[in-house]
């Protein structure tokens, strides 16, 4: 019986090592996939770069497409990428270093390093800690007052002087609301305990020890090689300028390209070593990778993945388990800009992708290479994506045309276009102006000056929302509503813009002049 099992388990292992894909077939399928992914999604696509980091080795690393549409040059392994949210690790990991060099806890009050940071409730913002902020569950709405930093001329301490106005959705630390504010909040931390400029500190503990050399942290330092985001507008793909991010520290500030981002992954899997230098130390990669806040799945969400059981955010970084791995990851989103950073540590194994567009071509690249790397059964996520596209457009068709047929004829506003005319306030954003120019009405945002609209008469007293091209987000329709008081004069102005990252209604517009 003995050597019978010693038999069956080496015939096993040599069917199983015969089943299994060598790493160059793998990378091969991925690289085969990328092209296809990239011809499927041409007509919305741009640029792609993907790296991969298997046992302390970078084993691929390519370009895809084109920097810029109508333009020749190339996407390269070097070549700059905003990678948004995936900015926050960095900033998890700032805050790790500080924790080793025991000038914060992870435990301490927010209030200890910001005093005058606050938020509605004076309960929470007195209990509130470093852990809270970077996790997800401080009980705001996920990118809650996002509109403070996205293309305003707001300070960083202006934007969280701010955040006081939010109301809360849910009670503290019981539920997931992901938050760029809070990470913005972290960064300042980090300025205030070092005592350098969030940029700097990132640069010179992190990106000069891994020899990120072309990693930076404003648009103005982007000198060669980087691409331009682009997104569609009328059915058309356009090119945008690179959006200035300098006031949102912590959250969304790094460019970098896969190259270096495949030493960043490095460091990762080395639990803060990267070739014999300690940037943070053991234990706080275990508290960076631990979760902290459970994310909900719906039934049909697990039905969808599988292998997927739970799903968490730690520090910086998402986790969840998927055919017997744990899974890091965070992904990254702005204008024209989506990427992906995934470590598999069971593996010793991680890898990124960039792009420069809006297609869910990142998306579709992260769940095949991750299935290729946990020997996950076959799925084409690329078919799915497209079939999904489709049924979405059609969605849209059908709620336009809702939207159209509740449309009633002939009215008109209730006053004259110039009694709309003025300042509406709110306390949380600030201003918003609606002038009466060339017998039509124009709605400025005031803290953000590229937000300009011109607005069409749609029934009563609401018209439909024209933003301008400044605007870069791709909206779609949406309309603004004036409310009459029992004065017969306008009140409030409310914005009702649907979108998936921006929540205009918390915008309590009030007319003050």
């Amino acid at each position: 019986m003995k050597r019978l099992s010693i038999f069956l388990f080496l015939l096993f292992s040599l069917t199983a090592s015969l089943g299994a894909q060598t790493l160059d077939a793998k990378l091969k399928e991925i690289d085969e996939y990328a092209n296809k992914v990239m011809e499927t999604w041409r007509a919305s696509d741009a640029g792609m770069a993907i790296a991969v980091v298997k046992d302390d080795k970078v084993v691929f690393e390519k370009g895809y497409g084109v920097r810029e549409i109508g333009k020749p040059e190339k996407v390269d392994e070097n070549t700059l990428f905003a990678i948004a949210s995936n900015s926050k690790a960095f900033n998890t990991a700032a805050l790790a270093i500080l924790v080793d060099e025991g000038k914060i806890s992870w435990d301490d009050k927010v209030s200890k390093y910001l005093p005058e940071f606050q938020l509605y409730d004076p309960w929470v913002t007195h209990e509130l800690t470093v852990r809270d902020i970077v996790s997800h569950r401080v009980g705001l709405d996920t990118f809650s007052g996002d509109l403070l930093w996205y293309d305003t001329t707001y300070s960083t301490d202006e934007i969280l002087r701010r955040v006081r106005y939010l109301k809360p959705v849910s009670s503290f630390r019981s539920r997931y609301g992901y938050q760029n504010l809070m990470f913005i909040a972290a960064g300042r931390i980090v300025e205030k305990v070092s005592g350098q400029p969030w940029a700097d500190f990132i640069k010179t503990r992190i990106l000069t020890p891994l020899g990120m050399e072309r990693t930076n942290l404003s648009v103005r330092d982007l000198k060669d090689n980087y691409a331009m985001p682009h997104n569609e507008s009328g059915g058309k793909l356009r090119a945008l300028p690179p959006g200035f991010l300098d006031h949102a520290i912590g959250a969304v500030r790094l460019n970098s390209s896969v190259h270096d981002l495949s030493k960043w992954i490095r460091l990762q899997l080395g639990r803060g070593t990267f070739e014999g230098k300690t940037i943070f130390s053991r234990r706080q990669s275990w508290e960076m990778w631990s979760p902290n806040t459970l994310q909900p799945l719906s039934e049909r969400a697990v039905e969808n993945l599988p292998g997927r059981h739970f799903s968490a955010y730690a520090m910086g970084w998402g986790t969840y388990d998927y055919y017997g791995r744990k899974i890091i990851n965070h992904s990254g989103g702005l204008d024209g800009m989506l990427s992906y950073t995934v470590l598999i540590p069971e593996e010793n194994l991680g890898f990124v992708i960039l792009t420069n567009s809006e297609s869910p071509g990142f998306s579709i690249m992260m769940s095949k290479m991750r299935d290729v790397f946990v020997n996950a059964p076959s799925r084409d996520w690329n078919a799915e994506a497209v079939a999904r596209a489709e049924a979405q457009k059609a969605a849209e068709a059908k709620e336009a045309a809702k939207i159209d047929a509740a449309r009633l004829p002939n009215t008109k506003p209730s006053l004259a276009l110039s009694a709309y005319a003025g300042t509406y306030t709110s306390r949380m954003y600030g201003d918003v102006t609606i002038a009466e120019e060339n017998g039509k009405l124009v709605m400025r945002l005031v803290p953000a000056p590229n937000f300009v609209a011109d607005l069409e008469h749609w029934h009563l007293d609401t018209w439909q929302i024209h933003w301008r091209p400044t605007v870069h987000y791709n909206f779609p329709r949406g309309f603004v509503t004036f409310t009459i008081d029992e004065n017969g004069k306008p009140d409030q102005l409310k914005i009702d813009q649907p979108n998936n990252d921006f929540w205009f209604y918390e915008l309590d517009l009030h007319k003050t002049r």
